[in-house]
């Protein structure tokens, strides 16, 4: 038991400092984490970081998109991953093999980045809200655990005592394999909603009007432009614009990742028994 738990103590040690040690860095003197001063504790307190990155009025608004995406391609992820997943486990459905083939393919295979685009653009969905919540909705990876999940969780004995009482496939779905998945719908939905958080390269390439840019698009312009700043000046400004480029990077990581962070407590219970039934199972 001491082995173990030592164990999992180094274990435990590996990941939370480098999440500990971008806090820290956040806070101190890029110079003192440069020259490895930084190791427990803050060195040189200063919140100069945040208070560049909230001087840019475009962060609110980025926050506010971000969090519309999140919460919309969320709810839509679940409402197609979900049910295919379930109807994919169905034994009884007519072209299961095919249907799953049809699938998997598409995690191997794409149309590429330009057949995407030119789609996009001619279902009108360019430069839109919806270009970040529909077209890459479908997750395959998700329909695979989910559908696991109800292979292995949902006997085919419950669903025949339900067929006896005159209960239909889409009943069963709503009233019984639903309640019974809440560990799955737990983690499909943290893996959708982390996704949707960071994603930045589909608002890279699909949109351009700024005020639909998430949050991620609008920190890496901020950051570039520091970046900028900090290599075609010189002299005490460029000194300057480079300590404020080095405190801002770890000081962004802490703005975009802190609101996901507070939500996985609240699923973290439905996540560790999702995660085991749904994938390693299958």
């Amino acid at each position: 038991n001491i082995a173990l738990y030592a164990i999992c103590i180094l274990i435990l040690i590996i990941v939370v400092y480098p999440l500990y040690f971008i806090i820290i860095a956040s806070f101190s003197n890029p110079t003192e984490v440069a020259n490895g001063k930084v190791w427990l504790w803050p060195s040189q307190f200063t919140l100069e970081g945040y208070q560049e990155i909230l001087k840019h009025q475009d962060i609110w608004l980025g926050y506010r998109n971000t969090i519309f995406y999140t919460v919309v391609g969320t709810a839509i992820g679940l409402l197609v991953n979900i049910p295919a997943a379930y109807a994919l486990s169905r034994k009884d459905l007519v072209g299961r093999k095919v249907i799953t083939f049809f699938f998997i393919f598409t995690m191997f295979f794409n149309g590429g980045l330009i057949p995407t685009y030119f789609t996009i653009r001619d279902f009108n969905l360019y430069n839109t809200f919806w270009v970040m919540v529909l077209p890459f909705s479908v997750v395959v990876y998700h329909i695979i655990i989910a559908r696991t999940f109800f292979d292995t969780s949902l006997p085919d004995s419950l669903f025949d005592a339900a067929q006896i009482d005159g209960c239909s496939n889409l009943r069963f779905f709503f009233q019984m394999a639903l309640p019974l998945s809440k560990a799955v719908i737990a983690v499909i939905a943290l893996y959708t909603a982390v996704a949707q958080w960071n994603a930045y390269f589909n608002a890279l390439v699909y949109i351009k009007d700024e005020a639909l840019k998430p949050l991620q698009l609008i920190i890496r312009n901020i950051l570039i432009a520091n970046q900028a700043m900090a290599g075609t000046g010189d002299g005490l400004a460029a000194q300057e614009a480079r300590r404020l480029s080095e405190l801002m990077k770890y000081a962004v990581i802490i703005v975009t990742t802190v609101p996901v962070m507070c939500i996985y407590p609240f699923v973290q219970k439905y996540f560790s028994k999702g995660v085991m039934i749904g994938a390693i199972k299958g």
